[in-house]
């Protein structure tokens, strides 16, 4: 068993806590890159060859080359504390899945909202949908190699954003870059906890 420990599958003994997260966005944002980024197992995809027939009802505006698209969700688990655990859960990007996504925000304490500011956009029916659920959250904004530099105000006025929802960069692809937008997130949790109590 303490090999099986060591090599990351169970959560540790000195977790006391775990807290559900969404990584919501746009179709191709950058969702299924960031938690198999971060995760500490192996994690869960169900990732699907995407058809001609798909085509037809999924834009693919800035996701030419993408091949295969998430048709149910992503999990993955990181331990961020040595009594916390997250359990990370990535919705999929498109409109006619939003019944998983649904199901997916019951119990979740917040969500990393992925948007890619080419395209912002496409983050309105994720930002809608995390506040139809009243989950609190951090607005990630994933870099891409082509990736505008906007003013932080622009960006806060394009998206709608209350002054106190966080607004940050990530690079999905980048462990400790990613790590921080997660860290951002349970730092606004933890805050809007103290303002509550």
């Amino acid at each position: 068993m303490a090999s099986r420990l060591s090599d990351g599958i169970y959560v540790r003994d000195s977790v006391q806590i775990s807290a559900k997260l969404l990584v919501v966005g746009p179709f191709g944002v950058g969702k299924t890159t960031l938690i198999g980024t971060v995760s500490e197992i192996e994690p869960l995809r169900t990732e699907e060859v995407m058809t001609q027939a798909g085509a037809v009802v999924d834009d693919l505006t800035g996701v030419q080359g993408k091949k295969t698209t998430t048709v149910a969700l992503d999990f993955g688990r990181l331990t961020v504390a040595d009594d916390l655990a997250l359990y990370l859960f990535g919705t999929p990007g498109q409109e006619r899945f939003s019944q998983i996504w649904r199901d997916l925000a019951r119990g979740a304490y917040g969500a990393l909202v992925l948007a890619d500011s080419r395209y912002l956009d496409q983050s309105f029916e994720a930002l809608g949908l995390v506040e139809q659920h009243q989950l609190p959250y951090v607005v990630a904004l994933n870099l891409f190699p082509d990736t505008p530099d906007f003013p932080e105000e622009e960006l806060r006025e394009a998206l709608d954003l209350d002054p106190r929802t966080p607004l940050i960069t990530c690079d999905a692809r980048d462990s400790d870059s990613a790590k921080q937008a997660l860290i951002a997130l349970i730092q606004h949790l933890y805050a809007l906890q103290q303002e509550q109590s």
